[in-house]
């Protein structure tokens, strides 16, 4: 087995121990990020900011935040 198939085994592990805790801070952090871009750009690009934290907690998260 390699360090990588330890590596992906420990963090399964811990998402099914953590997976609340884990989705939170994801999603915090998706939201303040996209905040941070929004207030740099003036809001310009609202709708695609927006649609790219939608993007991002569709790939780390079970969206049910």
């Amino acid at each position: 087995m390699s360090q990588f198939d330890n590596l992906a085994g420990k963090a399964s592990e811990l998402n099914e121990q953590h997976g609340d805790k884990i989705e939170g801070a994801t999603d915090q952090g998706l939201e303040q990020a996209g905040n941070a871009a929004d207030s740099r750009t003036g809001g310009k690009f609202s709708e695609q900011i927006d649609q790219a934290q939608a993007q991002g907690d569709e790939r780390v998260g079970d969206n049910s935040q």
